[in-house]
């Protein structure tokens, strides 16, 4: 298009003058508006998600004159913002002309844990008794507190053992954000000798000698996927240039809350442990990835990542705090990088792998919140401190997220070898009134096993001879009062949710598999051809592990499918 001096600024093919551009208008009040959220510091693209919590918080929803003055303080299109605020399941977009969400939402849990304990019932009273001009009540997968099941959350602040009774009262009350719990900070971790080891590495400290002692205690990606965390910093060191380090503390798979548990109360083990494994792999920047479900973490991590560039003992900006926006799928660690530099989280074509390209295509060590918990422990005590327990030939300790039919639910540290019944057991048995029925060993993901599988040790390694893994120890226990075929539907349905929709064997194939696992009685040749097509075409774990809860469900629990 050329200037046209004569009826308007734009001149199109035809002849015709325009006085705008083609598409959406920027208006000057969303502008300034946007502009006053982002303040001072720079544009950057890869902060993206960062600006769209903003403005959600501020001011409930996604307009689109918000949207559209966005990007032209970011210099993109219009398409590209919207294309990540339409994938984050916590991002309301709204166009114009649409009418925007009411301004509280309730957000109901209905993970497995959480159906076990009701929350289908919490839906339904919930749905009946607001007002949906007012507020609306929401479905929504694993929050992280299966241990306090059913769950919601109301704006930013979480009712445990949820009911409608605390709600209204929550309601009433009128306090929405989050409760910080009492922790161990910078100051009380500081005078207990926190930090006393990383400052020792960095002024004499043998990267590969400490590589070495993590090795040797056994430490394995605590995540799920259970590889030898020393091994990765030589691969990422290995590399050339600026390299980066990224805490995956996504914790989305159901029925996980581990993570929670210990940054809830101990946070700078982890943050000493992420500073230690920087140093190891010589990382320029640190960034940690917490997903949006954790709001009370997120406060914790900006106060004490703030108490230690007040220290000195990380430059400012040595490590970003991004939150996540609701999408289980960021927890695989490439899509977990997309959503770091701003983008979709849609899982990479390996290879090339992450530790060779990963941020901005940089080499990038990705741990789990966990795993760094204990690299600080195994860095001050020795390798002992996990390699000296032994248990049914299994070496080490095993953070078991406990939830479902149990008397205690919760997190407990126990030996690697534990089995279901030793794990029952440590929670104080079966709730009353309920008979051992089924386990999850690892969350969906991993499927279901019977109760008569319970001397297996349920640790890395032991679980893929029954067709299944540990995966992030997420155990949730069926009983006697429980339909296996229900739980499995309750296990597809989400990951049909959560399935990003890159691959088709993964998106059509959850949503096929929910529509067969619904009838009467299942077409189990059918649904073995589904599962063998989504587990060999798949492009990441989630599309290749969801037919587990299928599998194990017809194998074991063929008279109720």
């Amino acid at each position: 298009m050329a200037l046209d001096d004569k009826g308007g600024v734009w001149k199109s093919g035809r002849g015709k003058g325009r006085k705008t551009p083609k598409g959406r208008q920027l208006e000057d009040q969303a502008w300034a508006e946007v502009r006053a959220l982002l303040g001072d510091g720079p544009r950057r693209r890869d902060l993206l998600i960062e600006y769209l919590h903003l403005i959600q918080d501020k001011y409930g929803c996604l307009s689109a004159p918000h949207l559209r003055a966005l990007a032209e303080e970011l210099g993109t299109g219009m398409a590209e913002i919207w294309e990540v605020a339409t994938f984050y399941a916590h991002f309301d977009p709204v166009k114009e002309g649409e009418t925007p969400p009411p301004d509280l939402t309730i957000r109901v849990c209905e993970s497995l844990s959480c159906e076990l304990a009701g929350s289908e019932a919490l839906i339904a009273a919930l749905e009946k008794g607001m007002d949906p001009k007012k507020i609306r009540v929401l479905r929504a997968p694993c929050m992280g507190r299966c241990d306090t099941a059913p769950v919601l959350e109301i704006g930013h602040k979480h009712i445990d053992n949820a009911t409608p009774s605390k709600v209204e009262a929550a309601l009433a009350d009128g306090h929405f954000h989050a409760e910080i719990p009492a922790y161990e900070d910078f100051a009380a971790y500081k005078a207990a000798g926190g930090y006393a080891k990383l400052a020792e590495l960095r002024k004499s400290g043998d990267w590969e000698e400490v590589q070495e002692t993590v090795l040797a205690s056994g430490l394995r990606g605590l995540g799920g996927a259970g590889f030898p965390s020393g091994r990765k910093w030589g691969f990422v060191r290995a590399n050339p240039g600026v390299r980066y380090l990224a805490v995956n503390g996504d914790e989305g798979e159901p029925g996980t809350f581990k993570d929670r548990y210990y940054l809830e109360r101990t946070p700078h083990l982890m943050l000493e442990g992420m500073l230690i494994a920087a140093w190891a792999v010589e990382a320029e920047r640190s960034f940690i990835y917490m997903r949006d479900e954790y709001p009370a973490v997120l406060e914790i991590l900006r106060r004490e990542i703030k108490a230690l560039e007040g220290a000195g003992i990380i430059l400012k900006g040595e490590v970003e705090l991004r939150r996540g926006a609701g999408a289980y799928i960021c927890g695989e660690e490439s899509a977990m990088i997309e959503s770091i530099e701003g983008k979709r989280g849609i899982p990479r074509q390996r290879p090339p792998y992450v530790a060779a390209v990963g941020i901005f295509d940089r080499p990038t060590l990705v741990h789990n919140v966990e795993t760094l918990h204990w690299v600080t422990r195994i860095v001050r005590e020795g390798p002992e401190v996990l390699n000296s327990t032994e248990k049914n030939g299994r070496k080490g300790l095993r953070s078991y997220s406990v939830s479902g039919r149990v008397a205690k639910p919760g997190v407990y540290l126990l030996p690697a070898g534990s089995t279901i019944t030793d794990i029952i057991d440590a929670c104080g048995g079966m709730a009353e009134g309920h008979a051992f029925k089924a386990y999850q060993p690892g969350g969906p993901s991993s499927g279901l096993l019977p109760a008569s599988m319970s001397d297996i040790p349920l640790d890395f390694d032991t679980l893929q001879p029954h067709g299944t893994f540990i995966g992030s120890a997420a155990v949730v226990v069926l009983s006697d009062k429980d339909s296996a075929k229900a739980a499995a539907l309750n296990m597809l349905r989400f990951f049909e949710s959560e399935s990003c929709g890159q691959c088709t064997p993964c998106r059509v194939g959850c949503e096929k598999a929910v529509k067969l696992m619904q009838a009467d009685k299942w077409d189990a040749e059918l649904l073995e051809d589904l599962c063998q097509v989504m587990g060999d075409a798949s492009i990441c774990g989630l599309g290749q592990a969801a037919p587990n809860p299928i599998r194990l469900t017809m194998k074991h629990f063929p008279d109720e499918v």
